[in-house]
């Protein structure tokens, strides 16, 4: 099986091109050196390796920034993801597209389920989207995976190595505690994929960790994680942040269609959470 994976050396698509590679499939991986926003080099390196399967794991995460300069925010998270749908339909193999909670506006007061309807309230949530509804119109066989909060070693930053740094430089921290959502790890959110998008069993899904906690609750646990429970964390509204960019304010993400289609369960975010944290402070913090 030959795999295309695009953002590959992110935080996630890294954990992806580990899995599949282990797995013994032949993985090719892109990430700055292939714009993916640019038309003819997409068609011009995708089909001519004639994938099996095409993973979109690239984002511009900057939600913020996307606020004040939505034109680089839709060119990746929806142009770069329209050329990657058309490749995989050259290519006649199936495209994973990886959304967000950001698609929800987190009013609803429990968990969103594949079944809800969407409402973004920010840039970035529009152009996801926007890609989920391409995506699903162009490319007939695809995998959409709404995932939120990840996690993991690769990467150069996420909320579990920022707090921990914040915690050592700063010796005290402030976390917002009106924004909830399921922490999901990324090594697992990349097992959930390699999964499904092998299966057959096309379709909309949301992927995440199980557990539901706010920022404040999670900081906590990772400063317990950490052997710093003693770090002082002062709980503070969003409203006190001033970003640009509205955050759902409850979004936890029910695996439903995993569970209706029979996939495992998710493990509890506390497991990854603990590995990754050992990881972390042994070593591995830059």
């Amino acid at each position: 099986m030959h795999i295309v994976i695009c953002g590959a050396a992110g935080q996630l698509g890294s954990e992806l091109v580990d899995l599949f590679k282990a797995g013994g499939a032949d993985v090719s991986g892109f990430d700055l050196d292939m714009d993916i926003t640019d038309y003819d080099l997409v068609m011009g390196s995708v089909p001519p390796l004639k994938p099996d399967l095409v993973i979109n794991a690239a984002a511009d995460v900057d939600a913020d920034g996307a606020e004040s300069d939505p034109d680089s925010s839709y060119r990746v998270n929806f142009t770069g993801n329209q050329n990657l749908a058309l490749a995989a339909l050259e290519s006649v193999c199936p495209l994973v597209f990886v959304s967000s909670d950001y698609v929800f506006d987190g009013t609803k007061g429990e968990a969103y389920s594949e079944f809800d309807m969407v409402n973004p309230q920010s840039v970035y949530g529009r152009a996801k989207v926007a890609s989920e509804v391409y995506t699903a119109a162009v490319a007939r066989r695809h995998y959409i995976f709404r995932t939120q909060w990840v996690f993991g070693r690769y990467g150069r930053r996420n909320f579990v190595k920022s707090i921990i740094r914040n915690a050592r430089e700063k010796g005290s921290l402030k976390v917002v505690t009106d924004e909830v959502g399921k922490p999901t790890g990324a090594r697992d959110l990349a097992g959930i994929i390699a999964r499904v998008s092998t299966s057959g069993r096309y379709g909309l899904y949301h992927a995440t960790n199980e557990g539901v906690c706010s920022r404040f609750e999670f900081a906590k646990e990772i400063l317990a994680a950490a052997g710093m429970p003693e770090v002082p964390v002062d709980p503070i509204m969003h409203c006190d942040l001033d970003l640009p960019c509205p955050r759902p304010p409850y979004s936890p993400l029910d695996n439903m269609n995993l569970r209706l289609q029979g996939f495992p369960g998710s493990r509890h975010y506390s497991e990854p959470l603990a590995e990754y944290v050992r990881w972390l402070t042994d070593g591995n913090m830059d």
